[in-house]
């Protein structure tokens, strides 16, 4: 079985810790990072399986995250999910067109969040 690996990309850290351990429970291994740019730093050195992605962060934005890691990483792209408030379907389309595999609402679960894993191919093997 191969382990997968999952980004959390998120400025809050109550959000985080709730996904990881969501996450973790599907079988990924995971790291963190509190905004965009240290996530792109992150990207640079280890090329994780999923993305999931805060829209609204400090530093650098989830949308400004997802355009540059799509331009530098064509090669190897992790599937990117947003997670987010965002219900405008313009926005949502925004971020989809940017590059992401899709979206999340919060607050979300982990029967949520396989689901969309599953739906984009990027759920573990059992």
């Amino acid at each position: 079985m191969d382990v997968r690996t999952c980004l959390i990309v998120d400025d809050s850290r109550i959000i985080r810790k709730v996904a990881r351990r969501i996450i973790e429970d599907l079988g990924f291994e995971v790291d963190e990072a509190g905004d965009g740019a240290e996530a792109l730093a992150y990207c640079a050195a280890t090329h994780p399986d999923v993305i999931l992605l805060d829209w609204y962060m400090p530093v650098m934005d989830g949308l400004t995250f997802i355009r540059r890691l799509r331009a530098q990483w064509r090669d190897k792209t992790a599937k990117v999910l947003f997670c987010t408030i965002e219900t405008d379907p313009d926005r949502i389309a925004e971020a989809l067109e940017a590059g992401a595999d899709d979206y999340v609402m919060k607050p979300f679960d982990g029967d949520i969040l396989h689901a969309k894993l599953a739906e984009v191919g990027a759920a573990p093997s059992p």
